[in-house]
This record gives structure tokens, C-alpha cells and sequence, in this order.
């Protein structure tokens, strides 16, 4: 028997999130309607949309965390750190903890395939990245003890830390060791914070970036 409708709550919004990646991971997101999730979460489709604006909200339901995240590796960092150490900080602690957002927590497998095979999840994801770009630019430009362009540095990290990741996914997605995984990973993670932090290395065989003719 259904369980009766409720109203709000985090109660509420955790058993329907629960419903839905249940059901998307048995049979994919775009064979399951908004109306089956309510039926298995024991609520009607008006509650799910007060919960979940959008069908791919109710997988992809992590882009508040991340925003805050984000905003807190700026806002909240020690005074010893400038923004790039502290995000440095924040992706490794991530890593560290096993994290869902680290992308290479234990269930993170079956997750990303169910991504990977909805075109509509992953033009979603591809907006949640924009939109936590955004966020993160505006965190930075509003804080006094950091100089310089904020929407850049946002824009390097967040198109650099989603390369890290979709790497990361393609290899657990083709079965590689978690392990090997795990290491390549955190070593991509450096070579971001390198770059973020010294720019693109120089090659020796360059002689200048001057172009002439003749």
C-alpha cells in the first residue's frame, strides 16, 4: 500500500530522491516517468515537482551541496590559504572522505552508466557545471583578499575539475581497477592545481610565441 502523500520536509525530499535513483538504476532515467517515482515514494507528482522542479533534479540532486562547497572554500578558508589552495584542499578532502561529488565513491559506477547512457542528464550536468562556475565567480570576485579576475579563475577550475572527472568516469566505466584509478586521479588533480597556479609548463623546444612572416 502506498504510504500517504505528506507535505515538505527533508523526510519527504530524501524518499523521493531514494524512489527515483532506485528506479532509474534498474531500468534508466528515460524509461521512468515522473508519475511512477511518486507511486513508489508513496506521494503525488505535485509533491515531487515541489521537491524536484525538473525530472533530472531528482537524480542529479547534489548541485546545492556542491555550490556551497564551493562558496565555503572561499568564503570560510583559512587565512593562510589564497582560493586555489583551498580548493586544493576541498577536492582532496573530497577524495579523502570517499565523497559522492568526488566522483569515485563506491556507488559511483552504476551512476555514472545511467548518466552516461541519458542525453538529457548529461546536457543537465553539463548546466549544473555552468551554474557552479557562476556561483563560484561570484564568491571570489566578492572577496577583498583576492585580486585579479574571478570569473577566470572559476572557469579554469570548474572545466578543469569536470575533465578530471569525466577521465575518471570513462576509466571506471570501462572496469579498470579502482586503485589505478584512484591514482591517476589524484595525480590529475595536481597538474590542475600546478597549471591553476603556474600556468601551462613550458615546452624547451618553443622559441617564443612571437609570430612573423617571411
Amino acid at each position: 500500500m502506498a504510504r500517504t502523500d505528506q507535505r515538505g520536509g527533508p523526510a519527504t525530499r530524501a524518499r523521493i530522491a531514494e524512489a527515483a535513483t532506485r528506479l532509474f538504476l534498474e531500468r534508466g532515467f528515460d524509461a521512468v516517468t515522473v508519475a511512477e517515482v511518486a507511486r513508489e515514494a508513496g506521494v503525488s507528482a505535485v509533491t515531487v515537482f515541489k521537491h524536484f522542479p525538473r525530472k533530472e533534479d531528482l537524480y542529479l540532486d547534489r548541485d546545492d551541496d556542491a555550490r556551497e562547497l564551493l562558496r565555503a572554500a572561499v568564503r570560510d578558508r583559512d587565512p593562510g590559504l589564497d582560493v586555489p589552495a583551498s580548493l586544493r584542499e576541498m577536492t582532496l578532502r573530497l577524495l579523502a572522505e570517499g565523497h559522492p561529488l568526488s566522483g569515485l565513491d563506491d556507488r559511483s559506477v552504476p551512476f555514472l552508466r545511467t548518466v552516461a547512457a541519458s542525453p538529457a542528464l548529461v546536457a543537465r550536468a553539463r548546466e549544473i557545471a555552468a551554474g557552479l562556475q557562476e556561483a563560484l565567480a561570484e564568491e571570489i570576485e566578492r572577496d577583498p583578499h583576492t585580486e585579479g579576475d574571478g570569473t577566470l579563475l572559476a572557469a579554469f577550475f570548474i572545466a578543469g575539475y569536470s575533465t578530471v572527472l569525466v577521465e575518471t568516469a570513462r576509466r571506471r566505466l570501462a572496469g579498470e581497477p579502482p586503485s589505478a584509478v584512484l591514482d591517476d586521479h589524484r595525480e590529475r588533480l595536481e597538474q590542475l592545481f600546478t597549471t591553476l597556479r603556474h600556468g601551462v609548463p613550458h615546452d624547451p623546444r618553443s622559441r617564443g610565441t612571437s609570430v612573423t612572416s617571411g
